[in-house]
């Protein structure tokens, strides 16, 4: 099973490359963020055409999360709890049955969290990720595999980033951002893409600069995976060439490859 998450940057101005995309690429299950888009305004029926079910999280102009799948949907949660004031839709959990038992998977998109001088920026990031972690740990006492595929806006390691003394004043490298995320790690997830690789590479280029043509990237869109999804992982890759695309996001598709059978 083919599990991909893929920061859109607007599903309405992207639709053609994520249609050709899913023609190529052929993901089972697809976490998309930052679709701007209201529910009612997801342009479902080009995807539905292609044999996905839908389901999104959306809100107006910025943010918004969805999961595309292949296999039917038994249940779809919404929105990260722990904060009731929390309007921004960040957050959507799709549950599905295998051959060997339950697979939940959630499309996340962590805010990014600058200026860090700034509470209800850089303070808001590191309490969503809090809340996470308490979400997290709950989830893992069901003994499912689990998959937090999503923007984490995190830079994990200085090879995780082409320049990492450019972002070192930046919320996405800030020490207490990388340490929410090994919080999160240290209660049993495994980062898909590291562990079957230790080279440099990255999800994500600034439309700034030339960052692409340069190759001044990171990485900071993962799939986090429970010790019951890890046991399945058969490989995992981020999708690069995405990026030379016409109109394209700023991100890339990354890849983690589960073996059901």
């Amino acid at each position: 099973m083919k599990i991909a998450t893929w920061n859109i940057n607007g599903v309405k101005a992207r639709i053609e490359n994520l249609v050709h995309w899913l023609n190529e690429s052929q993901p089972d299950i697809v976490c998309l963020q930052e679709i701007k888009s209201v529910d009612e305004n997801f342009p479902r029926l080009e995807i539905e055409a292609l044999g996905y079910h839908v389901e999104t999280h959306g809100q107006k102009g910025f943010n918004g999360v969805a999961l595309l799948s292949k296999v039917r949907f038994d249940e779809v949660n919404r929105g990260l709890p722990g904060d009731d004031e929390d309007e921004q839709a960040r957050f959507i959990e799709g549950v599905f049955s295998t051959e060997k038992g339950a697979l939940r998977v959630v499309s996340l998109y962590l805010p990014n969290g600058n200026p860090i001088a700034e509470d209800r920026k850089f303070g808001y990031k590191l309490r969503w990720m809090a809340r996470l972690e308490r979400w997290a740990a709950e989830r893992l006492a069901l003994e499912e595999a689990l998959i937090l595929a999503g923007d984490y806006n995190v830079i994990p390691q200085p090879i995780d980033a082409r320049y990492p003394e450019q972002w070192v004043n930046d919320a996405l490298f800030q020490p207490e951002t990388r340490g929410a995320l090994r919080r999160l790690e240290y209660l049993g997830f495994t980062d898909a893409f590291r562990a079957v690789s230790d080279e440099q590479a990255f999800t994500f280029w600034d439309y700034q600069a030339g960052a692409w043509q340069k190759n001044n990237g990171i990485r900071i869109d993962h799939l986090l995976m429970s010790p019951e999804a890890a046991g399945l992982l058969a490989g995992a890759s981020i999708e690069k060439h995405v990026r030379a695309w016409e109109k394209p996001s700023d991100h890339v598709p990354a890849i983690a490859q589960l073996r059901f059978n």
